[in-house]
C-alpha cells in the first residue's frame, strides 16, 4: 500500500472533525446548546421567517476570513484564532464573530462556475448561471413571493448600501425587485410628502384618471403594476413600520457594538427591519476586490464586519428571534490560494467559505475542507445551487416548484440538493 498523503490526512482528520462537528455535537460541547436549540420530540421545527444576507461584493478571501491555514504557505502570514467552536479558527481580526461560531455554520468548500464579478454575483444571488433567455430572481424575491405578507406595509424585499448588482425579481416581476435605500444614518429618501393633503389628493385623483384609461387600452395583467405600486408607496409613506429603518431609535450602547460605520448601522436595520415582517435584507459591504495589497485591504474590511456580524448574531439571539432569521455571509467567490506579484490574491471560484446562522441551520456546524497546500479541490464540495436549495429549505420554501417565466418557460426555483449536514 502506499503512504497516505499529507492532503489524504488532512481529509481524514477533518472528516472526523467534521463529523464529531455536525453530528455529535456533544462531543464538542455543544450538546446543551443544541438541545436548547432542538425542537421538541415529534414537533416539526418552524421554517425560518425572514433573511438577512450579508454581501460582501468583490469577493473574500476565504483565507482572511473563515478558511485560515496558519503556518502554511498560502497563508502568507495570516494568522488564526481560536472560536467558542473546539477545532474551528477563524483568521485574526474576527475575534468578536469568533465569539459566535456557537451559533453560526460553515461551508468552507463553496464552488461556483463563474469567476467574473457580474457572472459570479448573479449566481450567488439566483443559484444560476446568467442565461440569455431568462433572467433569475435573487432569493429575496423568492421568499417574497412564496410566503404571505403578514401585514407588512413597507416593502418585503429591502437592499440596504445596493450596489448596481442589487437583488432583483427576474421572471417573477419588477414589484419583486429589493428596494434600495442607503446609510441608516439618514432619513430613508422621498418618503415624506412635502405637498398640503388637498393638493396631494388633487394629484392623485388626476393620476387615477390616467391609470384608468392606460389599464383599459392595455388590457394586459401588468398594466396595473405602476397603479399597485404607487398604493404601495402610500402605505409606506404613511406607516409606522417606516421607523424600522431609523437606527437612531436604539439605545447607543446597541449602536455601538454594531460600529459606527454605514454598514454596521445597516445591520442593525436589517435586525429591524425583520421584526416588522421584512422578508429579506441584504446589506452591502463593498470592497472585498483585492488584487493588490491584499491582506492590508482585507483587514481593513473585516475590522468593519466582525463587529457588525458578531453584534446582529448576538442581538438576535438575545432578543428571541434568531430561531426565525437566517443569516448569510458571501460574496461572489474567494481568493486564490497564492499571492501574486502586486502582493493580492485573484479570483477563486473554488474552495470559498460561505457562514451561516440561525434560522434552521445547526449550529457549530463545518461542511467541507480546503487543501493546506492549495494544490488539491476541496473535500466535500457544495456548489452554488445547493447552497440556495439550503437557504430555501430552511424558510419553508419548495425548491423545486416550477414556476412559468413570461414567455412561458418553465423553471424551478433551484435545481441544487439541500445540504442536510447544515438543516437542524
Amino acid at each position: 500500500m502506499e503512504p497516505l498523503s499529507r492532503f489524504a490526512l488532512h481529509t481524514r482528520r477533518h472528516f472526523l472533525a467534521q463529523a464529531s462537528l455536525c453530528g455529535a455535537a456533544w462531543l464538542t460541547g455543544l450538546g446543551e446548546h443544541l438541545a436548547r436549540a432542538a425542537a421538541p420530540p415529534g414537533k416539526p421545527r418552524q421554517p425560518a421567517h425572514s433573511l438577512i444576507v450579508l454581501w460582501l461584493q468583490g469577493g473574500p478571501s476565504q483565507l482572511e476570513t473563515f478558511d485560515p491555514h496558519p503556518n502554511t504557505r498560502i497563508a502568507a502570514g495570516t494568522k488564526a484564532i481560536s472560536t467558542s467552536v473546539r477545532g474551528v479558527s477563524f483568521a485574526a481580526g474576527l475575534e468578536q464573530s469568533a465569539e459566535q461560531m456557537h451559533s453560526m455554520a460553515l461551508i468552507r468548500s463553496m464552488v461556483s462556475k463563474e469567476g467574473d464579478h457580474e457572472r459570479g454575483t448573479y449566481t450567488m444571488k439566483t443559484g444560476f448561471v446568467p442565461d440569455p433567455t431568462v433572467v433569475h430572481p435573487s432569493i429575496g424575491a423568492i421568499l417574497c413571493h412564496e410566503l404571505p405578507e403578514a401585514g407588512t406595509e413597507i416593502p418585503r424585499h429591502v437592499s440596504i448600501l445596493p450596489n448596481q448588482w442589487s437583488a432583483r425579481g427576474g421572471y417573477l416581476g419588477e414589484q419583486y425587485d429589493a428596494f434600495r435605500t442607503y446609510d441608516p444614518a439618514q432619513p430613508v429618501p422621498d418618503t415624506k410628502s412635502y405637498l398640503p393633503k388637498p393638493r396631494e389628493d388633487r394629484r392623485l385623483q388626476h393620476l387615477e384618471v390616467i391609470e384608468a384609461a392606460f389599464a383599459k387600452r392595455r388590457n394586459r395583467a401588468d398594466s396595473t403594476l405602476h397603479r399597485s405600486t404607487v398604493a404601495a408607496a402610500r402605505r409606506m409613506m404613511h406607516s409606522e413600520q417606516l421607523t424600522a429603518f431609523d437606527v437612531s431609535k436604539e439605545p447607543l450602547s446597541v449602536r455601538r457594538a454594531y460600529g459606527d460605520t454605514p454598514f454596521g448601522r445597516a445591520c442593525l436595520a436589517a435586525r429591524r427591519l425583520t421584526e416588522v415582517g421584512v422578508r429579506c435584507v441584504e446589506v452591502t459591504l463593498d470592497g472585498w476586490d483585492t488584487h493588490i495589497n491584499n491582506h492590508a485591504l482585507t483587514a481593513g474590511r473585516v475590522a468593519i464586519l466582525d463587529p457588525a456580524l458578531a453584534a446582529l448574531i448576538r442581538d438576535l439571539r438575545e432578543r428571541g428571534s434568531l430561531e426565525r432569521t437566517l443569516v448569510v455571509v458571501m460574496g461572489e467567490f474567494g481568493r486564490t490560494p497564492t499571492i501574486n506579484p502586486a502582493g493580492g490574491r485573484d479570483h477563486w471560484p473554488v474552495g470559498f467559505s460561505v457562514a451561516l446562522a440561525g434560522g434552521g441551520i445547526r449550529p457549530g456546524c463545518v461542511v467541507g475542507a480546503t487543501d493546506p497546500e492549495g494544490k488539491e479541490k476541496p473535500t466535500r464540495p457544495v456548489p452554488v445551487e445547493d447552497l440556495h436549495a439550503t437557504i430555501l429549505a430552511a424558510l419553508g420554501v419548495d425548491g423545486r416548484k416550477l414556476n412559468q417565466t413570461p414567455i412561458g418557460r418553465t423553471v424551478r426555483f433551484s435545481e441544487g440538493t439541500p445540504v442536510r449536514e447544515l438543516l437542524a
